[in-house]
């Protein structure tokens, strides 16, 4: 499973939950990069998945929720890091684009 190279203009978004529109760019089978599309007041429940999961906000703003802390605001040029199995969550405080890397890879993320 592997995809090597990806241009964002010519993949297609999935939506889930309602207005968060993920994009899987590159892959393999260590490690995935997505572009994620949050449109304002988008809500992604808290959630834990194996995989670590880093982030880089593009533009926007995201209130990231954490089952086990205060949370915290990112905004554009901020980045941050999951550890494994960390339950967190998120709302697009505005229409934000964030990119995230997970590793290992996420196989149900490598659909489109």
């Amino acid at each position: 499973m592997k995809r090597e190279r990806a241009e964002l203009s010519k993949l297609d978004a999935r939506e889930n939950p309602p207005g968060v529109l993920r994009t899987t760019l590159s892959y393999n089978e260590q490690s995935l990069l997505c572009h994620f599309l949050l449109r304002h007041g988008a809500r992604i429940p808290l959630h834990h998945h194996e995989a670590v999961q880093h982030g880089y906000v593009l533009r926007g703003r995201v209130r990231f929720l954490l089952k086990d802390g205060p949370g915290f605001e990112a905004a554009a040029g901020s980045s941050y890091v999951f550890d494994r199995n960390q339950e967190h969550g998120a709302e697009a405080l505005e229409e934000s684009e964030v990119l995230d890397f997970f590793t290992p890879m996420r196989t149900e993320y490598a659909d489109n």
